[in-house]
Parts: C-alpha cells; structure tokens; sequence
C-alpha cells in the first residue's frame, strides 16, 4: 500500500530530527575523507604510459602524506590496445593501499538515460575492478553518481539505490568540493603547450581558491548541523592534483583537519540525515542536508573560481572531456 504523501514527510522529519540529534556528537569533527574520481586518470589520456605518469605522482604524493584514499573508476577509460597496462594502473592504486569504487562504465548521467539503461552500465563498469578488488580479498563498496545527479524522480532514484543495496553498494556522497575540474584542463591545456609559467599561475589560482572553499564549507556544515560533520572532499585523478598534492595537504593542515578513510568519515552520524531530493541539479550533500532540514547554506559568501579560469575551461570544454560538465 503506498504511504500517503503527508505521513511521508512527516517520517522524513522524525528521521532528520533524529540524526540531527545524534550528529551533535562531536566525534568526527575536524576529520576528512579524500575521493578522486574518474580513475585511472582525469582529462586526457593519450597512452597507458601517459596514464602511469599522473598516477605515479598522485600516488606517491598521496603515500607521502600517509594518506588513504578512494578513487572511483570509469571503466570505458581501461579500452584501447594498451588495455592491460591501463588496468595496472588500478593495481596500482590497490598496491598503494589506497581502495576503489564504482563510478558507472561510461560517466553517464542518471538524468539523461532510462534507470535499467544506467544500471547495466554500472554492472558493466563493476568488472575488472571488483576482479582486482576480489583477488586480494576485498570487494567493491563504494559508488559515486556521476555529475552527482541522482535522477529526476524518486521512482527511478530509488530502483537504482535498490539495486545497489542488492549488489552491496553504498553512494559515497560528497559535502566538500574545490571545483578541481575547472582548473584541470587549463592546468593540462597550459602542460601540454610547453607553458610552465602560465601551468604554475592556474596552480597558484587552484590552490588559493582551495585554500578559501575550504573554510567555507567547514562554517557550512557547522551553521548547518550544528557542529562539524567529517567531510567527504571530492577531486579528480588529474595531473594538477597529482602536482599539488603536498599544497593540498599543507591547506588541511593549516585548517587542522586530518585526513581519514571513507568507511571513517561516514561513520559520522550525519550521513543518516534522510536525503530523497531528485531534480536537474547536480547537487552535494550539504545542499541535500539543508532541503530536508529547512534550512538554507550562507551562499551569498560562498568563493567563486575566477573568471579567467572559467573562460579558459570553457573554451577548451568542447575540444576536450565532454564529461567536464560538473562537479564529478
């Protein structure tokens, strides 16, 4: 019998009072978990042994900091000739210490395509990484939506998220992002050219941007929830994140945060608070939050990328990934 719409949000309220309740606890504050998606690399990649190079960087500056991170894979990037180097690449990632989600095969939109058309290309993006996963014991846990668009209904959103459950996947959500993507293929764009002055103003231009959203969303989820909530940063496996990673970690420091696995930062009670939004809205997790909470996020001092960035990326976005789009 279906539940009348009234009873339904009525429930959604209780639950959100509920968890809201429990993430006053202040256990995870000043805690963050890092993601990169769209493995094995972000932008372009011309050959496995291109590929081996940002991966190497990210890596070693990741192990480096005595980081553990997860990396969400597109699965339509291991095609091409050089297929079995492209998968070591993962390996890789696993040999690092590091964990692996699902990111779909093709880094499709759950808006753009029917639910079963979307859940096939899932399964299909599952293959050779749950392969590596299983072969050392371990399997696939993770799943990040693409452009984080979640669908437009709640009846395709939740035959997804159930087929998910059914295959032991949990959504790994995001409630902190630095626009990375906007700057990456400037940053590329500038690499490939032979202009390392212009690579190193878009890296000064990135990591100053960083070093502004950082802080703006830690007073977010604290205006927000009350307290701190452990943060899920979302960034991509490019190479400017590859080339900044000590800078990125020198901005956690200086804003006291410590850096932690997924499985820890979710353990945070806040991730409970009911989430059902749909809509044509990429959107994160604290702008979720704040639907379900009645609650608005102080946007009007929010930091934006600066405009020279946004004209550089849009120029190139049509000549490049046509992923680009969003946020993951």
């Amino acid at each position: 019998m279906p539940v009348p719409p009234g009873l339904l949000r009525k429930a959604t309220r209780v639950l959100a009072t509920m968890a809201l309740g429990a993430a006053a606890v202040p256990a995870a504050a000043g805690t963050v978990a890092l993601t990169f998606d769209d493995l094995p690399v972000f932008g372009k990649m011309t050959s496995a042994a291109d590929g081996a190079v940002v991966t190497a960087a990210l890596l070693a500056g990741l192990k480096r900091q005595h980081y553990i991170a997860t990396g969400f894979v597109n699965e339509v990037q291991l095609a091409g000739p050089d297929r079995a180097a492209r998968i070591r690449l993962l390996l890789c990632w696993l040999d690092a210490g590091m964990d692996l989600g699902n990111h779909s095969y093709s880094h499709l939109s759950l808006n753009s395509v029917p639910v079963d058309a979307y859940i096939a290309d899932v399964a299909h993006g599952a293959q050779e990484t749950a392969a590596l996963l299983a072969a050392r014991g371990r399997r696939e846990r993770w799943y990040r939506y693409p452009y984080l668009e979640t669908g437009l209904t709640l009846a395709t959103r939740q035959r997804f998220e159930g087929w998910l459950a059914t295959h032991g996947y949990r959504v790994a959500p995001v409630t902190m992002e630095n626009s990375d993507w906007r700057f990456a293929a400037p940053y590329d764009d500038a690499i490939a050219r032979g202009d390392q002055a212009e690579a190193r103003r878009i890296q000064q231009a990135y990591l100053a941007f960083t070093a502004r959203i950082v802080p703006w969303y830690r007073k977010a989820g604290k205006d927000l929830l009350g307290r701190e909530p452990a943060f899920v940063f979302l960034l991509h496996a490019s190479r400017l994140n590859a080339a900044s990673i000590d800078q990125l970690a020198g901005i956690l420091r200086a804003q006291h945060l410590r850096v932690v696995p997924l499985d820890t930062a979710m353990r945070d009670p806040a991730y409970a608070i009911p989430d059902s939004y749909v809509g044509p809205n990429g959107t994160g997790w604290l702008d979720r939050w704040a639907l379900t909470l009645h609650k608005a996020l102080p946007y009007a001092s929010v930091p934006t990328v600066p405009h020279a960035i946004l004209t550089y990326d849009s120029r190139l976005e049509g000549a490049t990934d046509p992923r680009a789009k969003a946020t993951s």
